[in-house]
């Protein structure tokens, strides 16, 4: 019992390291619509659906956040882990939702997460800058969050038929 319980600490630390990778990965990129601040397609998300379909709730929870913390701690600022971490919550609390009651498919399930992601940053924002009017720019979050779902829901499905034998 004992070394699978190691087995399972290694494996979601490789999968943590992973993700903050991606994260890394994802900085480096252009920006995808220069004309709208913020958007980013969420590599490391993938990540987080492999755990949610693999491991369940707490794993791609613990992952999620200390991903969150690291990248905040390493590329950003304190603005970066509140808005991040809303983000983070909201949309795997869906997410893990969606799944358990299988409302949807992985590329469903990453297409929630990447809108009530959006909507997590949106409603932070709002508090922060006390001002409704930012709410507006959810509808443009709302496309690019749903698109960015269906490249991360698409990445996510395919690994997980590959892994398909392994478990984590």
């Amino acid at each position: 019992m004992k070394k699978e319980k190691i087995t399972r600490m290694a494996v979601l630390g490789l999968l943590t390291t992973m993700a903050l990778i991606l994260s890394y990965v994802e900085s480096l990129l252009p920006p995808i619509w220069a004309a709208v601040p913020g958007i980013k397609i969420g590599l490391p998300n993938i990540i987080i659906i492999l755990l949610l379909y693999k491991s369940g709730y707490k794993a791609a929870a613990t992952v999620s956040f200390i991903r969150v913390f690291l990248v905040a701690l390493l590329f950003g600022s304190m603005m970066t882990f509140a808005y991040s971490l809303a983000g983070a919550v909201l949309s795997l609390t869906l997410m893990a939702l969606c799944k358990r009651f299988n409302l949807f498919s992985p590329v469903g399930v990453s297409i929630v997460g990447g809108v009530t992601h959006n909507l997590g940053q949106i409603l932070v924002a709002i508090a922060l800058f006390d001002t409704v009017q930012l709410g507006y720019y959810m509808i443009v979050l709302a496309v690019t969050g749903t698109v960015a779902g269906v490249f991360i829901g698409l990445a996510g499905s395919l690994l997980l038929r590959r892994l398909e034998k392994f478990n984590i």
